[in-house]
This record gives C-alpha cells, sequence and structure tokens, in this order.
C-alpha cells in the first residue's frame, strides 16, 4: 500500500529519507518539503484527492494558482505583444513582408528548438500566401549562427527580410553583413545577451538585458509563436484574409512548440505549461504526418507526452543535424506527404543508432580522460575533456553523460583536422552558471568564440589555452560548486510495489506535464528484492522488483550499464534494497501495467 508522506516543510538539516545518506551515486536522500496546511487547503478548495494536494504543495502551487496549474491555457498565459521588447516592431515588419509580397530570408539553429521554430514559421507564412527560404547551416562545416556566407546567399536569392530564430544574438559581424546588403533583419532569439546588441530591426529576446517581461524561460519557438501570432492578428485588421485566403488556424502549430519547449529543456511553468500541455493534445490526433511518422518510427503506441518528446522524438530530429544534416528533420516537419514521411522517418531512426553508437564511442574516451584528469581526490571543481577524431554532433551528448556520472560541469571538447584549436559543448549543475563562465572567459581572451546559458554553453579554444581554460574554471567555478553544497535526491513518498497502481499513476499524472522547472514525482520502494535484472539496449538495466509480499513490478535503470547503479542491479540478489524512482505506465505489451524508471538505490540498513 502507499506509504506517503504527511511532513511539513522539511529543513535541509531533517533526517534523511529512510536513513539514507549517500546512496550508491552519492546522494542524501530528503524529502521533499510541503506545509501539510498549504497541501490539505489545496485539496479541499479544489475538490482534490489528497495526494494531488501534496503533490502541487510540494511543488510550490500557491492555493490560488492551482486551476491555471492544473488547467493552463493560451488565454491565461500569452503576453501583450508590448510585453517583450521589440515584439511589436518585428510583427509590424513581418506582416509589412508579407502584405508587400517581399523575400523572406531565414536562418535557424539546427537542434530541435530551431528546427520547429524554422518549421513553425515556415508553415505560418505558407498558410498566409507567403514563401520562406530555410537556411539551416551544417554543424560540421559552418558551425551554430549565421554567417557571412549563408547572409550574402539569402540576399543572392532575393531576400529583402532575414529572420533569425533560435540564433542571431551574438552573430554581429555576420548581421552588419545583411544590413551593409540591404536587407533588414529581425532577430528571434532566447539565449543570453551582452549588452551589446547586432543592429536590426528588432531584437525580439526575452533574455536581452533590458527585457523585464519575465518571459526568459520560453525557448525560441516559444517566442516565435508569440511572433506569428502577433502577425496574425495585424493581418486580421488590415483585412489580408479573404474567402480564398482564409485565416490558418494558429491553435495546430502548438505541437511544433510544445516538442521544441520539452526538448530545449526550458522549465515547464506559466506558458510553456500552457504550450505543452495544449501541444500533447493536438499531437495526440495525428495529423502532422511528419509528427506522425516518427511517432510510428520510435514505436510509440500511447499518447504523447513529455517523456515521449524528451527521449522518443527528440533525439531522432536532433540525429539529423548531429549525424547527417538538419534540413531531413525541417522537410518531415513541414512535409504534407505522408509516404515522404515515412521515407525521412526511417532515414531519421537509422540516423539516431549510428549516432548512439557514435556517442558510445566518444563516452568512453571521454570517461576514460575524465577520471584521468580528476585523479584520487576529485577537487576540481569542473571537467574539461578533450580529443582527437571526436564527433561533434555527440560532444554535447557527451558532456551530458560526464555532468551526470561525477555531477560536475562537464565540457567535452573536439579537436579540428589541424590540431591546433578545439571546439565542443558543455553541461551545468544546478547553482552553476557556465554559460557566465564561458562568456567571462570569452571577454578574458582565453577562448577563441563562446556563449550559452547557466545548464550549457558552446565554445571554440586554441589548444595551447587549454591549461589556462581549465586554471581558470578552478578559480570561476569553486565558490558557485561550494554553494551548490551536498547531492540531494528530494523524495515525495514511499509505497511498496502492490500499490503503484495505474489509478495511483493517472492521479499524479493530473500535475504533469512533468520536466524542468516541475520535477516528476519521486517515489521509494522500501526493502524491494532485485528478482530479475539483465542489459537493455546499449546501456540500459531492465529488472523486476518484488515487495515483501510477493508483489512484483518491472522497472528500468536508463543509461545504468557500467556504472555503480548497473553493476548493483545486475549483481545483488540476496539483499533487499531503496529503489527510488519515477512511476510511469508501461504500455510495449498488450496490456498496461505500471513501472518504475529507476533514479537511484540504497542497501538497507
Amino acid at each position: 500500500m502507499s506509504l506517503l508522506l504527511d511532513s511539513r516543510t522539511a529543513p535541509l538539516s531533517s533526517p534523511p529519507f529512510l536513513g539514507v545518506s549517500r546512496s550508491i551515486t552519492g546522494r542524501s536522500w530528503r524529502t521533499r518539503g510541503f506545509p501539510a496546511r498549504d497541501a490539505q487547503a489545496i485539496a479541499e478548495k479544489n475538490d482534490l484527492p489528497e495526494l494531488l494536494g501534496r503533490v502541487l504543495a510540494a511543488r510550490g502551487v500557491g492555493l490560488e494558482a492551482v486551476e491555471d496549474y492544473l488547467n493552463p491555457t493560451l488565454r491565461r498565459f500569452m503576453p501583450q505583444p508590448s510585453a517583450l521588447l521589440d515584439m511589436e516592431k518585428g510583427a509590424d515588419r513581418l506582416a509589412r513582408a508579407i502584405i508587400e509580397g517581399e523575400r523572406i530570408g531565414t536562418i535557424s539553429d539546427y537542434d530541435v528548438d530551431g528546427v520547429s521554430s524554422a518549421a513553425l514559421v515556415t508553415r505560418f507564412l505558407a498558410s498566409v500566401g507567403a514563401a520562406n527560404i530555410v537556411h539551416i547551416p551544417d554543424r560540421l562545416t559552418e558551425g551554430y549562427g549565421p554567417s557571412r556566407a549563408a547572409v550574402q546567399s539569402l540576399k543572392e536569392r532575393g531576400t529583402q527580410l532575414l529572420l533569425t530564430l533560435d540564433c542571431g544574438v551574438l552573430a554581429h559581424d555576420p548581421l552588419a553583413e545583411a544590413r551593409a546588403l540591404g536587407m533588414d533583419v529581425v532577430i528571434v532569439d532566447h539565449h543570453q545577451a551582452g549588452i551589446d546588441l547586432p543592429e536590426a530591426t528588432a531584437v525580439i529576446n526575452p533574455n536581452r538585458q533590458d527585457d523585464i517581461s519575465g518571459f526568459g524561460y520560453l525557448c525560441a519557438c516559444g517566442v516565435a509563436m508569440i511572433l506569428v501570432s502577433v502577425v496574425n492578428r495585424l493581418l486580421r485588421q488590415h483585412g489580408w484574409y479573404t474567402a480564398d485566403r482564409p485565416e490558418p488556424n494558429m491553435l495546430q502549430w502548438l505541437e511544433l512548440v510544445a516538442l521544441a519547449t520539452v526538448c530545449d529543456v526550458v522549465p515547464l511553468t506559466g506558458l510553456n505549461r500552457a504550450y505543452v500541455t495544449q501541444g500533447l493534445r493536438i499531437m495526440a490526433r495525428r495529423e502532422n504526418p511528419g509528427l506522425a511518422a516518427l511517432a510510428d518510427a520510435a514505436r510509440l503506441k500511447r499518447r504523447p507526452d513529455a517523456y515521449a518528446l524528451a527521449f522518443l522524438l527528440g533525439p531522432r530530429l536532433n540525429a539529423a543535424g548531429r549525424i547527417g544534416h538538419a534540413n531531413l528533420a525541417f522537410e518531415l516537419l513541414v512535409s504534407q506527404e505522408r509516404g515522404r514521411c515515412a521515407i525521412i522517418a526511417a532515414e531519421l531512426e537509422r540516423l539516431n543508432r549510428e549516432r548512439q553508437a557514435i556517442e558510445l564511442a566518444v563516452l568512453d574516451q571521454a570517461l576514460r580522460e575524465a577520471e584521468a584528469g580528476l585523479g584520487a581526490e576529485r577537487t576540481s571543481p569542473a571537467i574539461v575533456v578533450a580529443g582527437e577524431g571526436w564527433h561533434p554532433g555527440v560532444l554535447g551528448l557527451a558532456a551530458s553523460r560526464l555532468k551526470e556520472r561525477f555531477n560536475l560541469p562537464s565540457i567535452v571538447l573536439g579537436f579540428e583536422k589541424d590540431g591546433l584549436k578545439a571546439s565542443g559543448s558543455g553541461r551545468s549543475i544546478s547553482g552553476v552558471d557556465l554559460g557566465q563562465a564561458v562568456r567571462t572567459a570569452l571577454a578574458a581572451g582565453i577562448l577563441i568564440k563562446g556563449g550559452g546559458h547557466a545548464m550549457a554553453a558552446g565554445l571554440t579554444i586554441e589548444r595551447s589555452r587549454l591549461g589556462d581554460f581549465r586554471a581558470f574554471l578552478e578559480t570561476e567555478l569553486a565558490y558557485s560548486l561550494k554553494l551548490s553544497g551536498e547531492r540531494y535526491l528530494d523524495i515525495d513518498g514511499a509505497l511498496t510495489a502492490s500499490g503503484a497502481t495505474l489509478d495511483l499513476i493517472e492521479l499524479v499524472e493530473q500535475a504533469g506535464p512533468y520536466g524542468a522547472g516541475n520535477p516528476a514525482p519521486v517515489f521509494v520502494l522500501p526493502a524491494h528484492r532485485v528478482v530479475y535484472a539483465d542489459s537493455a539496449g546499449s546501456d540500459h538495466v531492465r529488472l523486476t522488483l518484488a515487495s515483501a509480499d510477493g508483489t512484483r513490478i518491472k522497472a528500468i535503470a536508463f543509461r545504468a550499464l557500467g556504472t555503480d547503479l548497473g553493476e548493483l542491479l545486475l549483481t545483488e540478489r540476496q539483499h533487499p534494497l531503496h529503489v527510488a524512482g519515477r512511476l510511469v505506465v508501461d504500455d510495449w505489451g498488450r496490456e498496461r501495467v505500471p513501472s518504475l524508471h529507476v533514479e537511484d538505490v540504497a542497501h538497507v540498513g
């Protein structure tokens, strides 16, 4: 049965949950504290089960915010155009280009956010009778963001208005070239910006330093959705729509925004919750041939949820930009031909398998480099590894794996062919602003290029400056790491295998979608035995847990193979374990059954 917590706000000094002060992954387990009175008030006022009240209270949902949290709507959260700096100017310029039949060109990033943004704008422009020339840079030959060559190419093709999507806020020189060539520029971005902005008609970015809108949590596609919505309103006011040219249904593209929002790991709060909640409902209709084909290729048989977007659909779209070219993913999202979409989805599936193999090879070498660099004491505040022949398309993924393994900000770089420079990506941990550190290193002349945000960054450095960069991070990040303190896993409650029912899972899911900024509830199965475990896929561990009364539950530990967590699950059969994880519905077989996504394990006693 369920043994859910009845706690008040738990201070950091409270006893560890089930006495687990150090789990197999090196974390202390603590109760995710919440005011018991708040939880009770939420449940009573909104006629909700007590458990749901506790889940909401533990995530800081106030009594008056419950309705908006459980039923987020665009009407409630969509801002006025004037809220974001330059939004009205950018929308007015784009509307004028549509009305006057100007040639519009777009440069976007090659990740899911950038490709989804390009697909959203392209489909909107097509629906209102305008064309869009899209250029997505090649990750290997062009790198991130606008280049002078791309700008010149678009000008040669007649572009009069240039849009940048999910990029551009740091592209001073290429966009100065665009203005010199006579093009107007509208930047749509969400990355952290410097004080000086590129010369443009509009710089729409809620993370520019002078924007106080409070929408800095949006991804680029979320910002682009606001832009096209404002443009649609302007066109309506202008009388653009007729019987032969009807006004488009703007809601149909929310599935693209939901996809980008989840895959860019931005907080699922405010407008983002409305985007994802509404977008998932639209995606479930399977009206977009590309997304439907991608779901089939990923063998997604259930209704799409945030997990499916992040771990099934997103990686396959990203594989195009990492191993092939992101044009393939873009074509999938804009094509209306189901046969062509099926072919593209199959190719993305192949590319994703290839990406997985390349990633494992790079990760194996990067792990050895990291272990050697950290040494026995492991006192370094960051990991910086570099290697020859490491594929640029998987460096960010490898950095994520190192970050998860060592709980340290991690940067993985690949040397260029001449061996004189290295480029790559970094991923950070909560409380450590890696993007700021990279920008500071750039300003100090240590890096050739660099930028990003708190949790992720990209950079290019001369090989001879790697030692300087490591020394810089030693100083720059030490204080932040000290503040970040001990590693914790927040626990929402405990239950036995028999208490992990479909009804319980469906109840908890009412507070979803879960993701960044809205963590999924973590439950512990105390003193359960591993009765079966084996490797699954390339690096997962699949297992079966049994409680003292013999009730069993299926479980899986993703990316655990080769880790201490994976080894314990594969070898321990004599003694029970405390197993923490997220409850989900497993519907791969003929029936829907409860399952546990394992996040951590601890010895009993």
